[in-house]
């Protein structure tokens, strides 16, 4: 009984032995447990989370806001904005339009039934360029004057197609019906014009008046001074001279008045010839001197032909 109950102990120790080195040795292999930390933003850090959401939230509505009275404002479309309206044939605006930049365009029409103004508080300029770059045309409205820098100037009617008026650097050819000058002291050419008419309006005069200088007026097939309704006066400080190098003058009027022509008499008394002359003939010096000669039954300018010596 005693070896039995001394085998029961020893057995007894054995199994807690063998326990307690169980127990050791998974204790030895069981990893720890981490630390525990809690989750979530607590304090300040919420309240800075809070208070920027609230502040996005501000902001979005603000920009909404924004975004719906600029809307409103410019009036945006589908076909554009405000007086902007975008057609196939390109940009239509309506009303004043005010361009801070330059402006390049193929085309600015106004509507048919309104002008185009263009408006600057200095001046207007209108520039024309080549493929390159180049200046090659420039119309600029200033305050004082209308310049235009191009090789050909050309003004067309209403349609397009008749050229009234053209210019470049030989010549300035005008292809109107008339051309009309209303100034008082009329118009002044500083050399030579050439036109195949000069006509006054219906009842003005017409003035040719050369001041300081001589008045010439020739053609190849001659000058012809005519005068419908009304006298023709040709006046002189000092000779008037009609020449015909190949032909004729004709004066042919039903009265033509010669005055102050000098008197040229054969008798010693010419105040006596004077009183009791009436009829008198006009005679012709080779030189082309017109003098009058006491009309007899025989032509007197013979006899007094002395006078044309005295020329």
């Amino acid at each position: 009984m005693e070896q039995s109950a001394t085998l029961d102990i020893e057995t007894l120790k054995i199994t807690q032995e063998q326990f307690i080195l169980a127990s050791q040795s998974l204790h030895l292999q069981r990893p720890g447990c981490d630390a525990v930390y809690p989750v979530g933003l607590y304090g300040w850090r919420k309240r800075c989370l809070y208070f920027f959401l609230l502040l996005l939230l501000v902001t979005m509505i603000v920009n909404l806001a924004l975004t719906v009275w600029i809307i409103k404002v410019m009036n945006f479309s589908v076909d554009g904005m405000g007086n902007l309206h975008l057609t196939q044939d390109g940009i239509r605006l309506e009303g004043i339009s005010e361009f801070l930049l330059p402006l390049y365009v193929n085309e600015i029409q106004s509507r048919g039934d309104s002008l185009l103004v263009l408006r600057s508080e200095k001046n207007v300029t209108l520039n024309a360029r080549n493929n390159q770059g180049q200046l090659t045309g420039q119309l600029t409205v200033g305050p004082e004057a209308v310049e235009a820098q191009c090789q050909r100037l050309e003004v067309r009617s209403r349609d397009g197609g008749r050229l009234l008026f053209t210019a470049d650097e030989e010549e300035v050819i005008m292809t109107t019906e008339k051309f009309t000058v209303t100034g008082s002291e009329g118009a002044v050419f500083g050399h030579s014009v050439e036109t195949p008419l000069i006509q006054a309006r219906t009842s003005e005069d017409l003035k040719l008046e050369s001041p300081t200088r001589t008045l010439t007026m020739e053609a190849p097939r001659g000058v012809e001074v005519s005068s419908a309704k009304g006298p023709l006066k040709v006046s002189g400080r000092k000779d008037l001279q009609l020449e015909s190098t190949e032909g004729e003058i004709l004066l042919d009027a039903n009265t033509i008045h010669f005055g102050s022509l000098p008197l040229g008499v054969y008798t010693a008394s010419s105040s006596q010839v004077s009183q009791e002359q009436v009829v008198y003939e006009v005679c012709v010096c080779p030189s082309g001197k017109l003098y009058l000669s006491p009309a007899e039954s025989k032509s007197t300018c013979q006899a007094m032909s002395n006078i044309c010596l005295w020329s």
